[in-house]
C-alpha cells in the first residue's frame, strides 16, 4: 500500500511527533511519498519563520526528509483528479483550498491513502482514502 504524507504530518514528523515516527518506521521505504504541495507548503512556514535557532534546527530536519523520501510527482493524472475534486466539491458547495485538493490529488492519482491530521476535512473527496498516524490519546 501507498501512503502520500499531508503538510501537517510531515509537520508532526519535523516536530518529533514520536507516534508519527514510528508508524513512518513501520512502513517500506517506497511506500511513504513527499508530493510537490507538501514541499512547497513546508517552504513557505520556515521561510515565514525569523532566522534562529529553531528555524535552522527545523530547516534541518526538511533536509534530512527531503533526501530520504521519495517524492509523488505531479502527473497528468494528478492534475486531473485536482479539477476533478474541485468541481465535484464545488457543486457540493464545499470549499478547500487548493493545495489541500492537490495533496489529495496525488492520492486519489496513485493510488495512495492520505496520511492527514485534517481527516474530517479530507473525508469530503469521494474515494480519498486517509489515515491519521498521530497518537492522539498521547497529547504529543
Amino acid at each position: 500500500m501507498k501512503y502520500v504524507l499531508d503538510t501537517n504530518t510531515v509537520s508532526f514528523l519535523m516536530r518529533g511527533d514520536t507516534s508519527v515516527a514510528a508508524r513512518l518506521e513501520r512502513g517500506l521505504r517506497t511506500d511513504i511519498l513527499l508530493p510537490q504541495p507538501v514541499v512547497a507548503e513546508i517552504e513557505y512556514g520556515l521561510a515565514r519563520l525569523p532566522r534562529s535557532r529553531r528555524q535552522r534546527s527545523l530547516r534541518k530536519r526538511f533536509s534530512l526528509l527531503l533526501r530520504e523520501m521519495i517524492r509523488a510527482e505531479w502527473t497528468d493524472a494528478v492534475s486531473f483528479a485536482f479539477g476533478d475534486i474541485k468541481a465535484t466539491l464545488e457543486r457540493r458547495g464545499v470549499r478547500l483550498e487548493d493545495f489541500d485538493l492537490a495533496i489529495a490529488a496525488h492520492a486519489l492519482a496513485l493510488p495512495a491513502i492520505l496520511v492527514t491530521d485534517n481527516v474530517s476535512q479530507m473525508s469530503r473527496i469521494q474515494g480519498l482514502r486517509v489515515e491519521n498516524w498521530r497518537d492522539l490519546s498521547s497529547g504529543s
